[in-house]
């Protein structure tokens, strides 16, 4: 497992840890894709961008296109991170976190700075999360095509429109 992928499962244990409910990989309407996103059951966000290591920490400019979604932001890094980095002037404004993780689980070490976000991006952002859950939780059904994993029933011709739809 790459250091990448040990922080990732660590930060998502801890959120889940905290109540949250977190996936990782989810494109946000921007067209940013977060490393991990996470709900609480009152729909309020955290987001982390986990880091690889200082040269992908320094050259990450994207991050700040991600705070109109979430109540608080995150980096996650490994505990080999030089934590002098994340003491320097300008190298992280006072509103993002830092959580040190490994693949067991994480701490914060910098608390972010909490905001709020426009409800009806909150709420999108809720049902997008919940489409890909869903999404992810079906890709392993047998016999799907790619209409019906994609939310759409396929017709067959040889049956009745009204017998291929799905009834819940």
């Amino acid at each position: 497992m790459t250091s990448t992928a040990m922080v990732t499962r660590g930060a998502m244990r801890f959120l889940v840890e905290l109540g949250y409910a977190p996936l990782a990989e989810v494109s946000l309407t921007n067209g940013r894709r977060a490393d991990i996103v996470s709900l609480d059951r009152g729909g309020r966000c955290i987001i982390v961008e986990v880091k690889s290591g200082l040269a992908d920490f320094r050259s990450d400019n994207k991050w700040r296109q991600y705070l109109d979604y979430c109540e608080e932001f995150y980096f996650a890094v490994d505990m080999s991170f030089p934590q002098e980095v994340l003491e320097e002037n300008n190298s992280l404004p006072g509103l993002t976190g830092v959580i040190v993780a490994d693949a067991f689980g994480a701490e914060i070490i910098r608390p972010a700075c909490g905001r709020t976000v426009n409800a009806a991006r909150r709420r999108a952002l809720a049902l997008k999360m919940a489409r890909v859950g869903a999404m992810r939780l079906s890709g392993g059904v047998s016999g799907m095509d790619r209409g019906q994993a994609a939310g759409r029933p396929t017709l067959n011709p040889e049956m009745p429109a009204s017998s291929s739809r799905n009834h819940f």
